[in-house]
């Protein structure tokens, strides 16, 4: 009797203190972990982000106006070619033939034009005596027109296979550079639906253009003389700079997207950049001075809503007010975007200052951890962003502080939560000051 006493209090104590144990557990678990970041003091740029291909801004692509066999190639990939220098000959065997056969038949017709001629002169003389008639003497007159026509004929025939043979020289039409090179010696082209391309030639490639796609939500934005920051794969360390020259109204969609393509000016003395590499470019949309920068987490960073309802009393604001009370803070604010679309577009004054395109000030809320380990709202006057951080202000915050981005104690919950939830069964309407409300 007296052994199941002792038994039965043994397992009463291994209960309770199993009790405690799990109690502290779950209490350490419910307590929350945050993660902090700094509140820095300093400059800020955003940008819009494209890529795009480099190109010569001027290129010529030099063809042949005849068919034939390539007979002969002086010049070869990136050499350097001056206006009317020879660059390829075409087998010109069937061209001179061509000339010489309409030579003959121009001294065929000139003879028939001397013969029309002579009978002209013979027969005006007998009309002009009255011994022809005005019929006989017209028909004479208009063999003599025709042999003057097929003379005509014939020499513009001997000039066009004369200009034929010409073009079987090939000659650069600029200064520049060949950039391709696409027939061998040997090789047999032909002209009759379109010119073949031989070879492309750049104008100078100390001045480049970079045709860069540029997204519809972003390309308000952009605008001509804008400086653009760009680097290539080649050199992954070297930062190179263009300027806008032309925004094109032409619309290109692709994957339901509608894309602009912007023009950017680019020097290149040095000659490192090379046609066809892929630049990825940066287009500077505005700046802040000397302002207060806070991560875009921190901004979207919301605590449970019993601790934003407990914030709230603490601050003095009732449950029933806390909508005309806590405005733009508590309830637009959760709504703002931590992308750098959603603030790319408002500037930053002198002052300070921050105001949307429609002169709007924009606000919202950067929690951080008081002196006594609690939680405090700051609200706070949205700037710029350049996707990572934000340029605010506010009378709480300083440089230096811990602002609260994230909770690993909330992310638990959340997961827990959402894991135990029937997706099939309708969900009640949040109550209080939770998520739903604001």
């Amino acid at each position: 009797m007296k052994t199941m006493k002792l038994f039965a209090i043994g397992a009463g104590v291994a209960v309770l203190s199993g009790g405690a144990w799990l109690y502290r557990r779950a209490d350490a678990k419910e307590a929350p972990a945050y993660r902090f970041a700094t509140v820095e003091h300093g400059n800020l740029t955003a940008s819009v982000s494209a890529t795009g291909a480099l190109n010569a801004v001027r290129t010529v692509q030099v063809g042949t106006q005849v068919s034939g066999q390539v007979s002969a190639i002086y010049v070869d990939f990136n050499a350097k070619v001056k206006k009317g220098q020879l660059l390829a000959r075409i087998d010109p065997t069937l061209q001179q033939q061509a000339v010489q056969d309409a030579q003959a038949g121009l001294d065929r017709v000139q003879a028939q034009l001397e013969l029309a001629r002579q009978d002209y002169d013979r027969n005006k003389q007998l009309f002009d005596n009255k011994i022809v008639t005005a019929a006989e003497f017209a028909t004479v007159r208009a063999n003599y027109s025709v042999a003057q026509a097929n003379a005509k004929s014939a020499s513009v025939a001997v000039n066009r296979a004369r200009q034929n043979l010409a073009y079987t020289n090939i000659y650069s039409p600029i200064d520049g550079i060949i950039v391709e090179r696409n027939v061998d010696v040997g090789q047999t082209v032909a002209a009759s639906l379109s010119a073949p391309q031989l070879f492309l030639i750049a104008n100078d490639l100390s001045q480049m253009q970079i045709l860069a796609s540029v997204d519809e939500s972003d390309i308000g934005s952009i605008h001509e003389g804008q400086s653009v920051t760009f680097s290539v794969q080649s050199y992954p360390n070297r930062q190179f700079t263009g300027t806008v020259a032309q925004v094109r109204l032409q619309s290109k969609t692709q994957d339901n997207v509608v894309n602009y393509t912007v023009v950017v000016g680019v020097q290149n003395p040095g000659g490192v950049l090379l046609p066809g590499m892929t630049a990825t470019l940066r287009f500077e949309t505005g700046s802040a001075d000397d302002a207060l920068l806070v991560p875009n987490a921190a901004l979207r960073f919301r605590p449970p809503s019993d601790v934003i309802a407990k914030v709230m009393a603490q601050s003095g604001v009732r449950r029933d007010s806390a909508r005309g009370a806590w405005g733009d803070s508590a309830r637009g604010a959760w709504r703002q975007r931590g992308d750098s679309s959603g603030f790319a577009g408002r500037a930053v004054g002198a002052n300070g200052q921050t105001r949307s395109a429609s002169g709007v000030q924009t606000r919202g809320v950067v929690w951080y951890l008081g002196a006594d380990q609690t939680l405090h709202a700051a609200r706070v006057r949205i700037g710029l962003s350049d996707g990572q951080k934000t340029a605010v202000q506010s009378d709480s915050l300083k440089a230096g502080m811990q602002v609260i981005t994230g909770s690993t104690a909330a992310t638990t919950t959340t997961a827990t939560a959402s894991a135990s939830a029937n997706p099939l069964q309708p969900q009640g309407p949040r109550g209080g000051f939770g998520p739903g409300r604001f």
